[in-house]
């Protein structure tokens, strides 16, 4: 349902077209996304919100960084989680301000002009068509573990078909889809950190260790910090890639029930998730093991799952691990395709990935992730296994430029609403402006990492080369209404006004 313009829209409706002041409701409903379904609730966004954190970063990306920080690879969770948190906080602002699908895309055409959100919406795109085919092909692999005998491309096949038709049926399907996704994953988490937990009270030998559980095992392998601080800077690259995605939570406003309620309840869950999902549990991993010999006699999960005696760990594991991947190529579809709408009606992308279904859903979004997919599924039959190295740097580059994008959008409104005197947000991003210019800061300092060690470099040159092809693609292709900024509406209410004669009322009465 649309909601009357506000007056700080009206203030902006005096900035736009012809054709819009003429029907100022034009421009409401395009980006308002009113031909979307608002069908996410709270517990389907903040199970997403819990679910988003969770994936193959941590399943199996923690071994990895545990191997290049040691324990110290808890202080690179905080300190990333942290400057997550600060994108998140800026996000969500935005969100509860400007409702509407196509997120951060339409936030950077607003504030930082149309290139920015061209070149954004589409890195996010590419982020999340790279991410999903290395999904999607870990999901042939984990279910080659029960079914050896079945070719990898039949389960592709299958599962493209599966989750494609279920997000072309509408948007409240996908939330539940995903709600019981996450809801699976968390438990998987909590469980470890519980069985974990027991073996160190008890002092249990787990998992075929050679050493005996217990704090002590965080400092007594090295120290906290065995290889020393460059350990710590490699780490980031693997922690960060682990935190993507988690940005597809601002894309939920334009579909939720009730943004300026969900939204800011899922976006302060995010330091409880970095607690609980990484800190705790790496904690609880390093205390059971040496660090130095986590991921060495397989997945940490399976270690622990076998030091509680549990016969079918790898079972029980392998159950998780692709529900994981489920989750995730549910939302690379998701994410992606609801860009590309917001793309679509900004002049961004061709107007065909602006078709609604008669669910509310943008259907041709749906079906290009497919294609795209499909693709990814004759690419990894040509291209060796190794490549997912650098499809995890590649996907922090792309990342991390989102985040940044994000920041500095949020930091253009923010100058803005000071200079216009425009009405405070409803979910300020706290510690304005200092958390912010740190934030921006540490995100360039993660790129430094990518291209300071050889096997994540390549990275930046990929990055650099995608960049330059938007760049020129922007100049050839985007005309018209597409140079414009994208035009939102502003739905922060407004303080009230007391008026002269309901202040003399007040003076009567007194």
């Amino acid at each position: 349902m649309q909601q009357a313009p506000s007056a700080a829209s009206k203030e902006a409706s005096q900035d736009a077209p012809p054709a819009e002041k003429q029907n100022p409701g034009a421009a409401v409903g395009r980006v308002l996304s009113g031909t979307l379904t608002r069908g996410l609730n709270v517990r389907h966004i903040r199970f997403m919100a819990l679910g988003s954190a969770i994936g193959t970063g941590l399943f199996y990306g923690s071994a990895s960084a545990i191997q290049k920080a040691g324990p110290a690879v808890l202080l690179a969770y905080v300190i990333g989680g942290a400057a997550v948190f600060m994108v998140m906080r800026a996000l969500g602002e935005m969100a509860v301000r400007h409702p509407v699908s196509g997120s951060f895309g339409q936030y950077e055409s607003r504030y930082l002009g149309p290139l920015a959100g061209f070149v954004t919406g589409w890195t996010y795109v590419f982020e999340m068509a790279i991410v999903a085919i290395a999904d999607v092909t870990a999901f042939s692999i984990y279910m080659g573990f029960w079914f050896p005998q079945v070719d990898r491309w039949i389960w592709i096949l299958a599962i493209i078909c599966f989750l494609a038709a279920l997000n072309l049926l509408s948007v409240k399907v996908f939330g539940e889809l995903e709600f019981w996704f996450s809801l699976i994953k968390v438990a998987a988490i909590i469980a470890m950190i519980a069985g974990g937990a027991a073996i160190i009270a008890f002092g249990f030998q787990a998992g075929g260790s050679s050493v005996a559980p217990g704090l002590g095992n965080l400092v007594e392998h090295g120290g906290l910090f065995p290889n020393g601080f460059e350990g710590l800077l490699a780490s980031f690259a693997v922690v960060m890639f682990a935190f993507g995605g988690i940005e597809t939570l601002g894309i939920t406003a334009g579909e939720a029930a009730d943004p300026k309620k969900v939204i800011p309840k899922a976006v302060n869950t995010v330091p409880v998730r970095v607690l609980l999902f990484y800190v705790l549990t790496l904690g609880v991993l390093m205390s059971l093991f040496p660090w130095n010999e986590i991921g060495t006699n397989g997945s940490p999960f399976v270690q622990i799952f076998s030091g509680l005696g549990i016969p079918a760990a790898p079972h029980i594991l392998n159950a998780v691990v692709i529900t994981a991947a489920l989750s995730a190529i549910n939302s690379d579809i998701f994410g992606a395709g609801r860009i590309l709408f917001g793309l679509s009606n900004q002049g961004h992308a061709p107007a065909v990935f602006g078709k609604v279904s008669r669910h509310g859903v943008p259907w041709m979004t749906v079906v290009m992730m497919a294609g795209i997919l499909l693709v990814g599924v004759v690419l990894n039959a040509v291209i060796p296994e190794n490549v997912f190295i650098l499809i995890a740097s590649i996907a922090t580059f792309a990342t991390v430029w989102v985040w940044v994008m994000i920041l500095a959008s949020h930091v253009a409104m923010k100058l803005e609403i000071a200079r216009k005197g425009l009405p405070a947000s409803e979910f300020p991003s706290p510690w304005w402006p200092a958390a912010s210019v740190l934030t921006i800061a540490f995100m360039a300092l993660v790129i430094g990492v990518l291209g300071a060690f050889e096997d994540t470099r390549v990275a930046l040159y990929v990055g650099a080369v995608w960049l330059g092809l938007l760049v020129l693609a922007y100049r050839l292709w985007v005309k018209g209404n597409g140079r414009r900024r994208a035009d939102l509406v502003d739905e922060t209410s407004p303080l009230p006004v007391v008026t002269a004669a309901a202040s003399t009322g007040v003076s009567d009465r007194s």
